[in-house]
């Protein structure tokens, strides 16, 4: 019989020289064997020893089995592991490419959204530059409808009349509106803006002598500030008449859509107006455009057309009730358009007020310096500060001291 393997046990010792060993025991108990067939005696040690030698040759080779079992568990886990190992490394390697592929889309991904960045960037900077451009001509829009209010504003002031009824005085049917004329007067006004004021004297010459000055040193407590007074511009104003003739037997109305043919609409629009019991009258006169859904109506008596205004609605029978607005019936001329540009002889402007103060305090200051006749000043009829940032339209009326001149 023979080994192959050589290895060591637990203990240290030689496997293969135990086999050996073991090959000398077994030739010994063969020779004894044949001793004792020939009839020969065998020593008791030796009988002995050759019982330890099977039985520790019985050992080993229980213990080269178990190497032997060892041996191929561990080839069979080798190549479990060298299969696991190159799974192992297949698996990797798919996870590298898979890396690679997802480090490329990310790269790419994110190569788009910079350029997409950098377009968005383009577009922000473009809009931020149209939106100052809008706020620039947003501005001067405003300036040029300050100025054109401030040209062109009107205060309608109607004034109030005592009447007393004298007599009934009979009228001829034919006049059939009511006319009235109304003067409208623009005021006059200018906008003070942040860091000016104006000042009115009660003198006209007290003003002159503030506007030969190129500058006035204004003490405010501790501190002291340059302001330049300047004539007052105003803009032109203008003064017109109004003449209105409102009708006492016509109306307008609107919001009557064409639910019915014309024909059959206006039929059925002057059967409703014709109606006493729903404040319609006798009508004259009906005319109606079914494209805008409205016309007029002319009554025969007068009064039905004053109730109805009145009233401002109506409701119309076509086939189901539509409710109508009524609206007065009338005609207007402008007559008398005059337009005047005033001075204000006795106030003055005053720029370049560095806020140092609060606004009272402020105004104070500019009325106390220039009341006094050192300063050139006088007595002051009204002032008015406006501060950084605000700004205030002021209106002039006309000067009762030149009336009394």
């Amino acid at each position: 019989m023979a080994f192959n393997c050589c290895c060591r046990l637990s203990d240290g010792r030689d496997l293969c020289a135990i086999r050996r060993n073991t090959f000398d025991f077994g030739r010994i108990m063969s020779d004894d064997a044949e001793k004792q067939v020939y009839g020969e005696l065998v020593n008791p040690d030796e009988e002995s020893r050759m019982s330890d030698a099977a039985a520790e040759l019985k050992k080993y080779k229980h213990l080269i089995e178990s190497a032997d079992n060892d041996k191929s568990r561990l080839l069979l886990e080798k190549i479990e592991a060298e299969t696991e190992k190159k799974r192992a490394e297949a698996e990797l390697q798919s996870f590298m490419d898979s890396e690679d592929k997802v480090s490329d889309q990310f790269n790419r991904d994110l190569l788009e959204v910079q350029e997409e960045r950098k377009s968005l960037d383009r577009v922000h900077q473009d809009l931020k530059k149209e939106l100052y451009d809008l706020q620039k001509k947003l501005q001067l829009k405003r300036d040029e409808s300050d100025s054109l209010r401030r040209r062109f504003k009107i205060e309608a002031r109607i004034p109030v009349k005592a009447v007393k009824f004298a007599r009934v005085q009979e009228r001829d049917e034919a006049e059939d509106q009511v006319e009235s004329v109304f003067t409208v007067t623009q005021t006059p006004s200018f906008l003070l803006k942040g860091g000016q004021a104006l000042i009115t004297f009660e003198e006209e010459k007290v003003a002159e002598q503030i506007l030969r000055l190129a500058k006035c040193s204004v003490a405010c407590d501790k501190a002291k500030m340059e302001v330049k007074p300047y004539a007052l511009t105003l803009d032109p104003s203008v003064k017109f008449e109004v003449h209105i003739q409102v009708s006492k037997k016509s109306v307008r109305f609107c919001n009557a859509p064409p639910t019915l043919p014309e024909e059959r609409m206006r039929d059925r629009l002057e059967l409703s107006f014709s109606r006493a019991s729903r404040g319609g009258g006798e009508v004259e006169k009906l005319e109606y455009h079914k494209d805008t859904g409205s016309g007029r109506v002319t009554f025969i008596s007068t009064g039905v057309a004053e109730s109805l205004v009145h009233r401002g609605k109506f409701c119309v029978d076509t086939g189901s009730d539509v409710v109508v607005d009524v609206l007065p019936l009338y005609e207007y001329q402008l007559r008398k358009f005059q337009t005047y540009s005033g001075a204000p002889r006795r106030t003055v402007l005053l720029g370049g007020i560095q806020a140092l103060m609060d606004e009272e305090d402020l105004q104070d200051h500019l009325e106390i310096h220039f009341q006094k006749p050192s300063n050139y000043g006088g007595e002051v009829e009204n002032i008015k500060y406006v501060p950084d940032g605000e700004r205030l339209t002021a209106f002039f009326s006309e000067d009762s001291k030149e009336k009394e001149a």
